[in-house]
């Protein structure tokens, strides 16, 4: 069996021409191309995001008698440890003391990525409280637009940090601040009261564990945690 196939010349790979070796530069040894090493600087726009894509033309690698290539940057952001980014808004959690969420403030509440505090004047009017997972809205303080000189707008979600077991045990003390806070509800009415020890829990995933029954506290969380939708039963 007899086979033909076409291969480049291996005197001058196909180019139709050579040198001969005392022509052949002394840095290329007739390849025509050199390796270099060159400083590339690379501008990221205000308001750029994930995903986004700056090319820098007809710098890639060379090859004789072609046009060069493109390099292809893509954007990827870094995890902040206190922001996150959607769009052109920012979003951080604030913790305030149990007493600032019932009588206000006017403090630094968080570092802006430009080394700025934010500092916000809570006032609380005829006893307003600030309530867990409350979000502030500040307008301009997110991040920049692109071709614009507009900003986006910052969400500050409060977390309420609770006093630490233990730290008030005088009892004038604590029946001062019963009298200052609003009184419980009603006391509910029973005819047979019976009193009853406790267990204080950390979440719900003993409430009907092994029962089978869909609405229970394990069964309503999949492998990451998340609630997960009631399936129809088996027939």
């Amino acid at each position: 069996m007899v086979t033909q196939e076409q291969v480049d010349c291996s005197t001058c790979a196909g180019r139709g021409s050579y040198f001969v070796d005392k022509d052949k530069c002394k840095r290329c040894k007739g390849a025509r191309v050199n390796s270099q090493r060159k400083m590339l600087e690379l501008y990221v726009p205000r308001g750029a995001r994930e995903g986004e894509r700056i090319v820098l033309a007809g710098e890639a690698d060379q090859v004789p008698d072609q046009e060069p290539g493109d390099i292809i940057f893509e954007l990827v952001e870094k995890t902040h440890d206190t922001f996150h980014r959607a769009g052109a808004d920012l979003q951080a959690f604030i913790h305030i003391s149990l007493a600032e969420a019932l009588t206000g403030f006017n403090r630094v509440v968080v570092k802006h990525l430009d080394g700025r505090g934010i500092s916000l004047n809570v006032q609380q009017p005829k006893g307003k409280v600030i309530r867990p997972e409350e979000i502030l809205k500040v307008e301009g303080e997110g991040m920049p637009i692109k071709r614009s000189d507009d900003r986006g707008d910052l969400y500050l979600i409060v977390k309420v940090d609770f006093p630490e077991d233990g730290w008030l045990n005088d009892e004038s003390a604590i029946q001062k601040i019963r009298d200052v806070l609003p009184k419980s509800k009603p006391e509910i009415k029973a005819d047979d009261v019976e009193e009853v020890s406790f267990e204080v829990m950390e979440d719900m995933e003993d409430f009907g564990a092994g029962s089978g029954d869909p609405r229970g506290g394990a069964e309503w969380e999949d492998e990451d945690g998340e609630g997960a939708e009631p399936q129809c039963a088996q027939q």
